[in-house]
């Protein structure tokens, strides 16, 4: 039996959201007058709240407007390593980096599935430890350079469940020759809660609380 140990990223590892401030973090090293356009994310979140976009199609609005599209994927890649050791820094529970580590040590599979951008988030995954990162791609053009345009689907609600059973596949794990732990604090993981073997609701939303309560799932909280 292979145990995994399957996390999200965003306010379950790290305290704060990564997105926006990867976006600042990427544009002040990337084009930095690019930052002259942060007023116009107001009519992204507002055309988001009025629903006359989606999520990913909101996160492609706001990729586009801070960081540009394409982007050279080298410079990238370095930007991502300084976002990670700053992560690291300032925005990662140490209850969180605890667990992983004695996990790590149990001979666990660590697995980071995020709605998190797969390219930002490998370097600070590999760093906690991670094996395996399953993250929201983005399209690359032919020379290799990063598009703001996701490719598939974002890595969200249930489409994070059918990425984590790709991963599965992929990797040759039968679900019933796998333990998977699942560490999430969002309400939209449940999914991913329901289909794990040991759900853990952490650091959980008010939502994710009754549900965790409803059906018996465990609840911890760090920080």
């Amino acid at each position: 039996m292979t145990k995994i140990a399957l996390y999200d990223l965003d306010k379950t590892i790290t305290k704060r959201p990564t997105f926006m401030p990867f976006l600042l973090h990427a544009a002040w090293r990337h084009e930095r007058w690019r930052l002259l356009f942060l007023p116009g994310l107001l009519f992204l979140f507002g055309g988001y709240l009025l629903r006359a976009l989606d999520r990913a199609t909101l996160k492609e609005r706001m990729h586009d407007m801070l960081l540009g599209s394409p982007i050279d994927a080298d410079k990238m890649a370095e930007i991502a390593e300084s976002f990670a050791a700053a992560t690291l820094d300032d925005n990662v529970h140490p209850q969180a980096r605890a667990q992983i580590a004695a996990e790590k040590a149990q001979g666990n599979r660590l697995v980071l599935a995020t709605a998190s951008y797969a390219f930002y988030v490998e370097p600070l995954a590999r760093r906690l430890g991670f094996d395996d990162v399953i993250g929201t791609l983005v399209k690359r053009d032919e020379e290799d350079r990063i598009l703001a345009e996701i490719d598939g689907e974002n890595c969200y609600g249930p489409a994070k469940l059918a990425r984590v059973e790709a991963w599965a596949t992929e990797n040759g794990l039968a679900k019933d020759d796998i333990a998977v732990r699942f560490y999430s604090d969002s309400p939209t993981d449940r999914p991913v809660f329901e289909w794990s073997d040991q759900p853990v609701a952490t650091n959980p939303t008010s939502k994710l609380r009754k549900i965790a309560r409803k059906n018996g799932w465990r609840i911890i909280a760090w920080g």
